[in-house]
């Protein structure tokens, strides 16, 4: 399974660390151990539902733990009904990274 998360905090983080609440939402992906990697829109990870919808959740209510007033949450999620060998981060994004 892949999913996309984008947390939108208000505010995104405090004066002296302005992006405190989005961070606090990456620590809690990247503690889970799942493979994951961070855009300039959102995060993609990958792994088995059971390890990723929980963690969506973890990922969305820890910026509010962090301080945030309020959070919207946007997510994508791509699953194959039968299997998901083929849904991977190299594998959808192999050719376009090739030659870099």
């Amino acid at each position: 399974m892949l999913v996309e998360i984008q947390v939108l905090p208000e505010p995104a983080g405090t004066a002296a660390d302005p992006y405190r609440f989005v961070d606090a939402a990456i620590a809690r992906i990247a503690g889970a151990g799942v493979r994951h990697e961070v855009g300039a829109l959102g995060t993609t990870l990958e792994g088995t539902p059971d390890e990723l919808w929980p963690l969506m959740r973890a990922a969305h209510e820890a910026t509010l733990s962090a301080g945030a007033d309020r959070v919207v949450t946007v997510i994508k999620v791509a699953e194959s009904g039968r299997d998901d060998a083929g849904l991977t981060i190299t594998r959808l994004t192999a050719h376009h990274r090739e030659g870099r």
